[in-house]
């Protein structure tokens, strides 16, 4: 099924994915963009035959003009990574709650009623933990045990140490950053809408996304592009704690197929309909065995496990992407040593 679609943010790193695949699927591609200086140090290449409409999501002109004609849209833009310090709040919240609010309103205006929206995993906070009387949610990390080195959240109730397991849709959400909160703020806030104009949602919540194109050399980098440009520069990849943060690594090019099946989900949803879909390969990585891959690939020095920590770090977050193979016919396809491999010598934005 194909039609008009907006991609806001569509300059980006996943969205511009996602405007290539849907392109290459037969839909009709708008993009709306600000083209901010943080996100492209240099103008990106936009394919041959997209509307381009340059502006920021939380200007209701722009974004009436941008949903002329639209029949879907797929809300990608947003500021991202865990931030700096509290000084980022204002601007995540404007950027994320705000453009989304105006997104929303505008869409109400113009009678657009499917969309899909770039949620994140880091809505859960720590991930789902096994006790001996089964799943437990953990207590947080003591500054006794991580300055000793005990990496493993305890049962807040017995004190053993926990044993990460897979995280569901139906999990409690927590979020632990700003960046956290406004994308959860943006799930509700899309869900409010749902049920006030009859829409129909499609959360998708990503997990470590990575591939070609991927900032490097920011503070919101994600950590495979941070330790490739350590590799690169020469520097030896530091990895904090043990490395053995588990974690969920999904190429974004399978990211963008889960965007199209969940364009296309929209269409058949009753109205009201909002639903969350985990996004992840289903694959188990630690963090040093993504550092590993990298220099093996690179040829660059081996990583060295530091055993720093930083208070409120997620120790593991693994998800189960079961719900969107059942519902929206999405599995992952890139293997990770395959795209690793790829995402070593790839083009990433300055």
């Amino acid at each position: 099924m194909t039609g008009s679609l907006l991609v806001t943010g569509g300059a980006g790193f996943i969205g511009s994915r996602i405007v290539a695949a849907a392109l290459e699927s037969g839909w009709r591609v708008r993009i709306l963009d600000s083209f901010r200086d943080d996100v492209h140090a240099s103008p990106p290449s936009i394919p041959d035959g997209v509307d381009v409409i340059e502006g920021d999501v939380a200007d209701a002109v722009v974004v009436d003009r941008a949903l002329d004609g639209i029949d879907v849209v797929s809300h990608q833009a947003a500021k991202v990574g865990l931030g700096v310090n509290l000084d980022d709040a204002p601007d995540y919240v404007a950027s994320n709650d705000l453009g989304t609010a105006v997104v929303l309103a505008a869409m109400g205006r113009a009678g657009n009623r499917r969309l899909v929206l770039a949620s994140s995993m880091v809505v859960y906070g720590e991930g789902l933990y096994l006790g001996s009387s089964g799943e437990v949610r953990p207590a947080p990390r003591s500054a006794a045990d991580l300055a000793a080195g005990v990496f493993e959240p305890r049962d807040p109730g017995t004190g053993e140490l926990l044993r990460p397991g897979f995280v569901t849709e139906d999990a409690a959400l927590d979020p632990r950053s700003v960046y956290a909160a406004t994308k959860l703020a943006q799930e509700h806030l899309a869900g409010v809408w749902a049920h006030a104009a009859g829409g129909r949602v499609a959360a998708l919540r990503y997990h470590n996304v990575y591939g070609p194109g991927m900032p490097r050399d920011t503070p919101y980098a994600g950590v495979a592009a941070i330790f490739r440009s350590a590799i690169e520069r020469g520097d030896v990849p530091r990895v904090f704690e043990d490395g053995g943060q588990r974690r969920d690594f999904v190429h974004v090019d399978d990211v963008a197929r889960a965007n199209l099946a969940a364009l296309d989900w929209t269409a058949e949803q009753p109205e009201a309909t909002v639903r969350a879909f985990n996004v992840g390969s289903g694959t188990v990585t630690t963090i040093l065995e993504v550092a590993q891959a990298l220099a093996d690939t690179i040829g660059g020095s081996a990583p060295i496990v530091t055993g720093d920590y930083r208070a409120g770090d997620v120790r593991h977050i693994t998800a189960s992407s079961d719900r969107a193979a059942r519902e929206l016919g999405w599995t992952a396809s890139v293997p990770f040593a395959d795209g690793m491999r790829d995402f070593a010598t790839a083009p990433l934005r300055a």
